[in-house]
């Protein structure tokens, strides 16, 4: 050990020697402070191991502290990003409700270019759409509507999407809404009997 740390327990040691005087002189009892040899090695001996631990405890907070303000930089536009998914979901259905004339194109033109606009704003932020159809039922990100029957896909596939779901980095903003392919029922067996 170096002078330093001897020297840190030594002066632990006082302090712990002043405090037992002082509770002795309150009480009216004798105070007990190590006398030999042995017993300073085994109150140096606790006291570097509570200097260890105190300094593993806080390496350990300190990393902890870290990774949650890591992550709380990293979802800290989630609430926004949420908000922005209904006006990019009006947007779209803005622009699949008009029928194009040639009075309303310019109209209609100037909403994709917003919706587009919105979309890019979106992705450089890192909050992505998830996808889904043809891929198989996740509960994890996707939320399931219905049940179709259908021989087209396999039992558990994602067959139509009724709303786009979103993830920001790896956390999902929103689900995506799907209907869920199901084995079709087999019709029934007729009567043989006669």
């Amino acid at each position: 050990m170096d002078e330093e740390k001897l020297q840190d327990v030594a002066d632990e040691l006082a302090e712990a020697a002043d405090q037992a005087k002082a509770a002795a002189d309150a009480t009216g009892e004798p105070a007990t402070a190590p006398q030999t040899d042995a017993e300073l090695r085994e109150a140096l001996k606790q006291a570097d191991d509570r200097a260890l631990r105190a300094q593993a405890e806080l390496e350990n907070f300190r990393k902890r502290m870290r990774r949650d303000m890591e992550e709380e930089r990293r979802y800290a536009a989630l609430p926004l990003v949420s908000d922005l998914l209904a006006v990019a979901d009006n947007l779209q259905r803005a622009i699949e409700s008009t029928d194009s004339t040639e009075e309303t194109a310019g109209l209609i033109d100037g909403v994709k270019m917003v919706a587009a606009q919105l979309e890019t704003v979106l992705t450089q932020h890192h909050c992505k759409p998830i996808e889904a159809l043809g891929q198989p039922f996740d509960p994890n990100v996707h939320e399931a509507l219905a049940q179709i029957p259908t021989n087209e896909q396999p039992p558990g596939t994602v067959v139509d999407v009724h709303q786009q779901g979103f993830m920001l980095h790896d956390r999902v903003v929103r689900p995506t809404q799907v209907l869920v392919s199901r084995a079709a029922d087999e019709p029934a067996a007729e009567d043989q009997s006669g």
